[in-house]
């Protein structure tokens, strides 16, 4: 695989909603990973290539804080179901699913992500209050990753 070939597999990459990509062939490994404002991260094996380029320097993805950690057991943690954008509403125009101390019952839906142009609506497993939201509109999330902390009912 020469540069060029890595460069539009990175393009590719770039518009496409996947956040994570590995590719492995004979003599070569490449891992590319999107974060939400850093620039494609990506890493090279490969015991050939003479002249490979040097990987992105990328932004640590942001940790909790310290307070949300300490009692987050007092909490249930909505998480995502899968990889895609992250959405507080049905759309520009429409208000919010949940703010900050809105009550939810199992099945009320708390936001939407949109994986390969399909909006998916999640919903709430819980009854209870959303005492935080852990993600910003309109920003890639990866599985398993938290959304809201609800104190439950």
């Amino acid at each position: 695989m020469d540069t060029k070939e890595i460069q539009r597999l990175l393009d590719y990459i770039a518009k496409s909603p996947l956040a994570e990509v590995s590719i492995e062939t004979e003599g070569l490994k490449v891992s590319v990973k999107k974060h939400s404002e850093a620039a494609p991260v990506v890493t090279y094996s490969a015991p050939a290539v003479a002249a490979a380029p040097a990987p992105v320097a990328s932004a640590a993805a942001p940790a909790a804080p310290a307070a949300v950690e300490a009692s987050a057991d007092q909490y249930y943690t909505i998480k995502s179901p899968m990889i895609g954008t992250f959405y507080r509403a049905a759309g520009p125009d429409k208000d919010n699913y949940v703010e900050v101390g809105s009550d939810i019952e199992p099945g009320k839906t708390v936001c939407m992500i949109e994986a390969m142009k399909l909006f998916n609506e999640i919903d709430s497993e819980v009854a209870g209050k959303i005492v935080k939201i852990l993600v910003e509109n309109a920003t890639p999330v990866e599985f398993d990753q938290p959304l809201f902390l609800v104190e439950k009912a």
